[in-house]
């Protein structure tokens, strides 16, 4: 697989490069339809394309026409939010780490003896749970570290949802407390990051030291590195994962708030908490177990939530050293968070019967 790995490697880069040309050239745009027609006379010209399946090789080209339009879109959007459009980069050894394969049942068979790929043979697996629906594509990717992992996504076909909400919750996400609900349950913060830094700190450290030595000895250190980061990493999945399940098997309709962390990250004394957090990626497990189990989800703009009163409406500003929320209107007191979970809620339940 790593000899695959490393040709779809080398054809993301000329087909890169062949769209470069073509427009410093010609002043052409290539298409993914106009590179796909390429594909045999590259085969042709250099012999271990043709080792590797001919979809993989197709998919490859859909990655550089994503990595274009993606480009194209960022850069539209530049004017509003200031950010970089990032022109699509030739991808080095450690920039390439996965293969795809668009059609499972034309190329890929799972069987009790291990997954079988076109093109590479037998592989033996340790399955994480049988498959349910109908498999749809393939993707083998290498980690940092070494390891591989098999991605199989299947269509479970439709889901009778829940319509009757008898235990709906909203949810406040922050820093101080990961998730405070609005039936003042709390999920504390975990700060994975945080608590490995030392071990991160000096994993690095000794990476540098051995940068102009042998180049055994900086893979090894370089290993080091990968592995510490990893570990944050399992740690922060496995954490979104457990606590959305919790959340699916407890209540029947979830609202969430929709924040954009990419801008709030801008802020320098809370960017690497905000990251650390991983608030996307608790939202989407929340969203697609939500969906699986036939449950209500909902995401909604967290303006103002924190402001109003959650028994009277009343707005009035507040610091964000102001942990609690004490209402001048009515007098309603209670935890800011909690305050906005039940804003949040009222939003979502407003929103399904609107």
């Amino acid at each position: 697989m790593l000899s695959h790995i490393d040709e779809c490697r080398i054809l993301y880069n000329q087909l890169l490069c062949a769209r470069i040309q073509a427009w410093e050239k010609r002043k052409q745009s290539l298409s993914k339809y106009d590179q796909d027609k390429t594909l045999p006379m590259l085969k042709g010209e250099y012999e271990p394309f043709t080792l590797v399946h001919s979809q993989v090789l197709q998919q490859v080209s859909q990655r550089v026409d994503s990595a274009f339009k993606g480009f194209f879109r960022r850069l539209k959007e530049r004017a509003k939010t200031g950010e970089k459009a990032g022109f699509p980069r030739y991808k080095g050894q450690h920039r390439y780490d996965s293969i795809t394969y668009p059609q499972f049942s034309n190329s890929c068979r799972l069987d009790s003896k291990g997954l079988r790929l076109s093109k590479i043979g037998c592989i033996r697996v340790v399955q994480h749970r049988p498959l349910g629906g109908v498999p749809k594509t393939c993707t083998i990717t290498r980690t940092a570290t070494g390891k591989w992992f098999a991605s199989i996504p299947c269509d479970i076909g439709d889901i009778d949802k829940n319509t009757t909400f008898e235990r709906p919750v909203g949810i406040d996400i922050g820093l101080e407390k990961f998730a405070m609900f609005s039936d003042k349950t709390k999920v504390s913060n975990p700060r994975f990051l945080r608590k490995e830094e030392k071990s991160l700190a000096k994993a690095q450290r000794n990476w540098d030291k051995v940068k102009k030595t042998s180049a055994k000895k900086r893979e090894k250190a370089r290993k080091v590195v990968a592995r510490v980061h990893e570990r944050i990493r399992n740690k922060r999945h496995n954490f979104a994962h457990q606590e959305s399940r919790k959340m699916v098997n407890e209540y029947d309709f979830i609202v969430a708030e929709k924040l954009e962390p990419q801008k709030m990250q801008k802020n320098r004394r809370l960017s690497k908490s905000i990251s650390d957090a991983a608030w996307s990626l608790f939202r989407h497990c929340l969203e697609y177990k939500a969906e699986e189990a036939g449950i209500g989800f909902k995401a909604v703009d967290p303006k103002y939530t924190s402001q109003d009163c959650s028994a009277c409406g009343h707005r009035e500003k507040k610091k964000l050293s102001q942990r609690v929320h004490h209402c001048k209107q009515c007098g309603y007191k209670t935890d800011r968070d909690h305050n906005a979970a039940i804003n949040i809620l009222t939003l979502g339940l407003q929103s399904q019967a609107a």
